[in-house]
């Protein structure tokens, strides 16, 4: 995985959250440029592919959580969203010292950018991966 960047430049802190509101957070530190994941559990989850930045989870305050829930996807694992409005928000190793955040829902410019593709192999046959950005079978 590529290492964290700074924050667009100019900024401070960046935030997010669901589509109804019910789920707030604020990330004031560096964040993982965002990987796009085409395995089968995130395009369950997505209907696409689950393309996330990552954030210290220190870093990481939430201002509502009224709506959040998380969903233990894998042995390994769990899947945070909104159970309001649905919206697909987090993925967090158990035990990890960081955690997931879905790049759609960041608020405003980011500066961030897609650095690779991973779990290609999973890829369904209804789109081609065409950017040139590095492509990985699984997760390396």
């Amino acid at each position: 995985m590529s290492d964290p960047i700074a924050m667009a430049e100019g900024q401070k802190h960046l935030t997010g959250g669901c589509l109804c509101g019910h789920v707030k957070f604020r990330v004031d530190g560096p964040m993982r440029e965002v990987v796009a994941c085409h395995c089968s559990q995130c395009r369950k989850q997505t209907s696409n592919f689950y393309a996330s930045t990552n954030a210290k989870n220190n870093d990481v305050t939430f201002s509502e959580t009224k709506g959040l829930k998380w969903f233990k996807s894998s042995e390994i694992a769990e899947r945070g969203f909104c159970q309001d409005c649905g919206s697909i928000l987090f993925w967090r190793r158990f035990g990890g010292d960081s955690i997931s955040i879905s790049a759609g829902s960041l608020d405003g410019k980011t500066g961030l950018k897609i650095c690779e593709h991973i779990y290609v192999a999973d890829k369904p046959d209804w789109y081609e991966i065409t950017d040139g950005i590095k492509q990985y079978p699984i997760w390396r």
